[in-house]
């Protein structure tokens, strides 16, 4: 059984809110929506300046942003990575920023 293309992507969408809500739900200093918020910005970010963008407002490690960017690439699905330079290079994919300003909206 085939599910039409728009229920397949509406699903999608779904459970990738749902994944990033659940995220938010455990975040008790703000930093996971800070750096959610960065990626908002429509840039691209090494942990090095996600790292140096929170220092001075959240007590945080480089090895602990490091962390939280890698997981939110591979568990939230939301990130794509660039791997091809020195240093890895992470941005918002387009077609999940309306679903992320919805959901930050809401924290």
């Amino acid at each position: 059984m085939h599910l039409p293309e728009e229920l397949v992507v509406l699903n999608h969408d779904n459970q990738i809110g749902e994944r990033v809500k659940n995220y938010l739900n455990r975040d008790q200093t703000g930093v996971r929506k800070a750096i959610l918020d960065l990626f908002l910005s429509d840039s691209t970010f090494t942990t090095e300046d996600v790292f140096t963008s929170l220092e001075g407002n959240f007590d945080v490690s480089y090895r602990g942003i490091s962390a939280m960017v890698g997981l939110m690439n591979t568990r939230l699905g939301i990130l794509s990575v660039d791997v091809t330079g020195e240093h890895n290079i992470y941005c918002l994919k387009d077609s999940h920023k309306d679903l992320l300003e919805s959901i930050l909206g809401n924290y």
